[in-house]
């Protein structure tokens, strides 16, 4: 490849995102004599700026056709991008078929994606939006850089300007790879777009084969989890919205690696629950969490639940955050890392400014659980799947002994089960008036995750209620053996919420029925390994 700089003489511009083209396109024309070649709307647009423009069909013989679908791919348009201007043979051929160089493309592409995501489109419509041409100028333009500029950001054209200025009409060699490198990120992730409107987004399904990722940065991170990894931030592009990676940083330091996934727990969580309510998280476990008709009381209950385990960690609310929630974080003196919600009161985010380190993040709203896939990096490859949630209806569960249970204490117990969800397994939640009082999590067995979650409720409840008496318990997986039930007996729990489906579950209920305990069965699993 030449190093040289060539001399930019004419410029072929076809743009979807017309933001600026007129302005830039007037300078190419009026500062440095380019000819400005370009198609359709974007022709129409330029001159009725009063920018003189060759149309596309002067320079192909050929009037654009099959409503719109054929008009630049025609080898006097790529081989005015393609023609290596260091080599004779190709400049030569040029000559004989009469086809005038071309230095330089500006142009983007359908936007597809956005196509896509709209519900009055139907799959022929979306498919109409896949451009074809746009990608193949841009390619051929992007693999000959060595002598061809290639434009597809107008955030690029002060810069272009800047630097023909600054070259008598050229650039550099270093800018033309830089941009060609961006057209075939740009190109990549297109396809990718396409590809996964075509499967059915992220399969999971059997017989789904492949996997079409498109990532953007966000931002990187000063390390990973810990300080010797390296780490970034990225989203998938087009994702919905009011998600973690979406969220709107107001105000704090730089994310850390482990605040996102501390974040991402604490958020899928509250997620889960229907009332306002609060999830406190701690190295990615449910530390603190409740449910109550006044935010600034669910929060406040969620921060009782451990104190301890709530310094240093992050809290997510389902609910517009007030003055009174953060009159309540105050009065708890409680450090917090990250606080996320849907969106902020004036007031409250003035107060919060008072604590300019803490991050304060903003969804724009709360989706509903699901509908994202889960992935999960393995060496050598990826592990993916549904998003796991307590959709099931608590209608659906079943009473499996012959001890009554009232509407508290199902409520009590469907508000357990959702945060069991959200604790590394094996899990045990105990539960009193929607305020999480105990949990044991990621133990090797049950057993001890039942003996932490009642040591935390008698520690920290010991003196108002008793502890883990009267409390009901929630097993992410089902119970084995009656002794986690004889554990959660001995300690005063009054029901017990667990999928079912032991070889033992005779055992385990007649237990649960000797010690007076009601036992509830979901017929569903929730491991968070």
């Amino acid at each position: 490849m030449s190093p040289s700089s060539p001399t930019i003489k004419r410029a072929l511009v076809s743009v979807t995102n017309k933001e600026g083209i007129v302005d830039f396109c007037r300078t190419l024309r009026d500062d440095f004599n380019i000819e400005i070649i370009s198609t359709g709307g974007t022709a129409t647009l330029l001159n009725n700026a009063g920018v003189a423009v060759t149309s596309i069909e002067d320079v192909t013989g050929f009037p654009e056709m099959m409503d719109g679908r054929v008009k630049t791919l025609h080898p006097k348009v790529h081989g005015a991008l393609l023609a290596c201007r260091d080599n004779p043979q190709h400049m030569q051929s040029a000559k004989q078929h009469d086809i005038v160089p071309i230095d330089m493309v500006v142009a983007n592409l359908y936007a597809f994606e956005a196509a896509a995501a709209r519900d009055d489109l139907s799959e022929e419509g979306t498919i109409e939006h896949i451009d074809i041409g746009g990608p193949s100028m841009l390619r051929s333009a992007a693999k000959n850089f060595a002598s061809v500029t290639v434009v597809t950001c107008p955030d690029s054209y002060d810069d272009i300007t800047a630097e023909l200025r600054k070259n008598a009409g050229s650039t550099t060699l270093e800018t033309r790879k830089r941009l060609a490198q961006k057209v075939f990120a740009l190109t990549s992730g297109y396809d990718m777009a396409i590809a996964r409107y075509l499967s059915g987004e992220f399969s999971c399904e059997q017989g789904a084969e492949e996997l079409y990722l498109d990532l953007e940065k966000i931002q990187d991170l000063r390390y990973g989890e810990n300080p010797h990894q390296l780490a970034g931030y990225y989203r998938f592009k087009g994702d919905i919205s009011h998600t973690l990676a979406d969220a709107t940083q107001l105000q704090g330091k730089a994310l850390s690696y482990n605040n996102i996934l501390d974040t991402d727990a604490a958020w899928t969580a509250v997620r889960e629950l229907t009332e306002p309510s609060c999830v406190i998280v701690k190295h990615t476990n449910s530390c603190g969490a409740a449910s109550d008709s006044v935010l600034a009381a669910a929060y406040h209950k969620a921060w009782q639940g451990d104190p301890i385990s709530a310094f240093g960690g992050i809290i997510a609310l389902n609910r517009p955050v007030t003055a009174a929630v953060v009159e309540a974080i105050f009065a708890n003196k409680q450090f917090v890392e990250v606080l996320i919600a849907p969106s902020f009161e004036a007031k409250a985010l003035n107060m919060l400014a008072s604590k300019p380190n803490m991050r304060v993040l903003e969804t724009g709203g709360v989706n509903p659980p699901g509908g994202r896939p889960a992935l999960r990096s393995i060496e050598g490859g990826v592990l993916i799947q549904d998003e796991d949630t307590t959709t099931e209806n608590p209608d659906s569960f079943v009473l499996a002994g012959t001890i009554a249970l009232d509407e508290d204490d199902m409520a009590d117990l469907a508000f357990a089960w959702k945060m069991c969800k959200g604790i590394k397994s094996n899990a045990v939640v105990l539960a009193k008036d929607l305020q999480m009082r105990g949990m044991g999590a990621g133990q090797p067995n049950r057993v001890n995750s039942a003996r932490l979650a009642i040591e935390q409720a008698d520690r920290q409840f010991k003196d108002e209620s008793s502890g883990a008496r009267g409390c009901v318990a929630a097993s992410d997986a089902f119970i084995p053996f009656p002794d986690t039930v004889e554990v959660l007996a001995a300690a005063g729990v009054k029901a017990i919420i667990q999928p079912g489906g032991s070889i033992r579950d005779a055992e385990v209920l007649a237990a649960a029925e000797a010690a007076g305990i009601a036992m509830v069965h979901t017929n569903k699993r929730h491991f968070r390994h």
